[in-house]
């Protein structure tokens, strides 16, 4: 007697985000950590005393941490088509990976930002009945992110069909 599954066993094929939303974030943090810093020191220097101008690296070490946390978290982002649904995969330490069927899609978005069409970056948002299941593809290039909406759709519009 047989057991298990049967059928379609391969991994997914999974596509990670591109560069772009990296440089991005990192950007945002450098434009905030420094001046951070080179205030702290400031302020410090000229009220407590020079050793105290020293807390201001507080916010370098800051910078470098959120420099290798930044990249671990951008890489953990990935996604994958798979013929039934859409496998959404985030995070490094508190790992959630969200699968949404084609038929259960109601909506599928895509928007931009000021500071993301600057860096040529969409994201994909997927709107489903249940707001739980909803899912974002952040950093996206917009030839891609248009490509996955209009393909999302398409496959939403063959298999609700039946509902």
């Amino acid at each position: 007697m047989e057991t298990g599954t049967t059928g379609e066993t391969s991994r997914p094929d999974w596509v990670g985000l591109p560069g772009g939303l990296l440089r991005l974030r990192r950007l945002l943090l450098v434009v905030w950590a420094v001046p951070l810093a080179a205030g702290t020191t400031v302020l410090l220097g000229l009220t407590a005393g020079p050793a105290w101008a020293a807390v201001g690296a507080i916010w370098l070490v800051a910078l470098v941490w959120g420099w290798v946390l930044l990249g671990r978290n951008w890489r953990s982002w990935r996604y994958a088509e798979r013929a039934d649904d859409l496998l959404i995969s985030r995070g490094v330490l508190w790992r959630a990976q969200t699968v949404v069927p084609y038929g259960r899609m109601q909506l599928v978005e895509v928007t931009s930002g000021p500071l993301e069409r600057r860096f040529g970056l969409a994201s994909v948002q997927l709107h489903t009945a249940a707001a739980a299941t909803d899912a974002k593809i952040p950093g996206l290039v917009p030839a891609e992110a248009q490509r996955l909406r209009d393909r999302l759709t398409e496959l939403g519009e063959a298999r609700s069909a039946g509902l």
